[in-house]
């Protein structure tokens, strides 16, 4: 299994090393949001063999951040864990007030990510138009949607630009009625594993705090929509983890 997507600190577990442990078989994506958070994943992807990471400043920290922390990304890009540039994007649920600057820091993080080959991770939260319009003119195709909760209609147009979209424990949730219709019909050759930990937690665990393995139940809601085996699921989703973020990972 590969998570490609969460979150892990010490601050948020305070059993981080038996969280990681549970995965030692499989793979941990971690994303950075701003300057602390990054520090962090560079931190745990040189103490883990099973994690690799992405840098990134999110939406939501565009406003104090600096010049200094997109350099420390760039720094940081050659390095054989860090495998992508996230978690990056716009968010105007929160914040209405600043949508050009966030659009400035996603496009200049999209840049650094063609500039080194590195898939981005995308965060979008009503802002869905301007995301795929910012990432249609940008012309890159290595490109995951993280927690993708948009239409049909819109996945197949991400679709076309090359992404693949991020499916997590909100599947599991008795109100995903649209993001079941998604899973439903769209080929699992474009579809990736996420936990988003610690948020997000799947069924049966809700109201828990989400951690890497529950990756498996996202999995096995998916086999249930497309009625087919769990197996299936697990190595197709896997091997398009792989294959976005160019990981010749061997436990």
């Amino acid at each position: 299994m590969v998570d490609t997507h969460c979150h892990l600190s010490y601050k948020d577990y305070d059993n981080l090393e038996e969280v990681i442990e549970k995965m030692k078989n499989h793979i941990i994506i971690i994303s950075g949001c701003d300057r602390s958070s990054n520090y962090e994943v560079m931190e745990l992807c040189q103490k883990y063999s099973n994690i690799y990471g992405c840098l990134g400043i999110h939406p939501e920290s565009v406003s104090s951040a600096t010049e200094d922390d997109l350099a420390y990304i760039e720094k940081n890009l050659d390095n054989s864990k860090i495998v992508g540039i996230g978690e990056i994007g716009l968010d105007y649920y929160w914040d209405k007030d600043n949508k050009e600057i966030q659009k400035k820091w996603f496009n200049r993080q999209i840049e650094l990510a063609k500039k080194y080959n590195k898939p981005i991770v995308v965060h979008s939260r009503d802002a869905i138009q301007d995301t795929y319009e910012i990432l249609r003119d940008s012309k890159h195709n290595k490109i995951d949607i993280h927690c993708y909760s948009s239409s049909l209609e819109m996945a197949r147009e991400f679709i076309k630009l090359g992404a693949k979209l991020g499916i997590g424990g909100v599947l599991t949730f008795k109100n995903s009625d649209k993001l079941k219709e998604v899973v439903k019909n769209v080929d699992l050759q474009h579809l990736i594993l996420e936990t988003d930990s610690p948020y997000l937690t799947p069924e049966p665990y809700r109201g828990k705090k989400n951690e890497p393995y529950n990756v498996y139940y996202v999995a096995l809601k998916i086999a249930e929509i497309k009625n087919i085996s769990i197996d299936t699921v697990l190595e197709e989703t896997t091997n398009n983890a792989l294959t976005l973020f160019d990981l010749n990972f061997k436990l």
